[in-house]
């Protein structure tokens, strides 16, 4: 059977990364999360204090520091699941703090990250048969992908899901904070000069704003089943 690239794009807190874990898991491909090594790139310039107080960053001293930021993933023998690694610590839990989330957009937008981050990307996936999820997936780093899905849904409905995956998780966390970081990200990810967020003109829509996660994976193994038989 022919290996394919899948990529898989849209807003943040979608689902996009529960979606493409559990796809590439059904049928044996290679999962990459895209928005993890951004988040990794936020937490090392959190930790090695490259933000200034205004919440910029010192980009400078970032582009000097790229070739020092190695990015990874393994699975996690328990879960079953890719973790990601940075600079071989498993940082997976750390990324994902909403320290991490409200500073990763200006991050993902400084053309020198994307580029390092682009190459990294499409090195991993020569060989196809992976499944990647991120912003600018079928439009940038893989425009020939074989099946390209673009995912929405409502910005309320997506802060909600991250305010119960927090909950879940015995975090604190602020309904209002999380929209707002919703509703601020969706801005910056669309409207920023490289590689905007949108959808690629051959990329199926998904809105999951009312559908269940079985539902969306049904609907998902539908597209890949279509795809390496066209």
């Amino acid at each position: 059977m022919k290996k394919i690239i899948i990529a898989i794009d849209g807003f943040s807190s979608c689902g996009k990364s529960t979606m493409a874990k559990d796809l590439a898991r059904e049928i044996g491909y290679i999962y990459i999360d895209t928005g993890a090594m951004y988040r990794a790139v936020t937490l090392y310039c959190i930790e090695h204090h490259l933000f200034n107080a205004d919440g910029s960053i010192r980009e400078e001293e970032l582009k000097s520091r790229m070739n020092d930021i190695h990015i990874s993933f393994r699975l996690d023998a328990g879960t079953q699941r890719p973790v990601t690694v940075l600079n071989g610590t498993e940082v997976e839990s750390r990324i994902r703090t909403m320290e991490v989330s409200s500073h990763v957009s200006p991050v993902a937008t400084l053309g020198f990250v994307r580029e390092a981050l682009v190459r990294q990307q499409q090195a991993m996936g020569k060989e196809k048969g992976i499944v990647m999820d991120g912003r600018d997936i079928g439009t940038v780093v893989f425009p020939e992908a074989e099946l390209k899905i673009f995912v929405t849904a409502s910005a309320e409905i997506r802060a909600q899901r991250r305010y119960d995956e927090l909950k879940a998780k015995g975090e604190e966390a602020s309904f209002e904070e999380i929209l707002h970081n919703v509703e601020e990200r969706d801005r910056i990810d669309q409207t920023r000069k490289v590689s905007p967020l949108r959808k690629a003109d051959d990329a199926i829509l998904l809105d999951n704003s009312h559908m269940s996660i079985a539902e969306q994976k049904e609907w998902l193994t539908a597209q890949y089943e279509r795809a390496i038989h066209a």
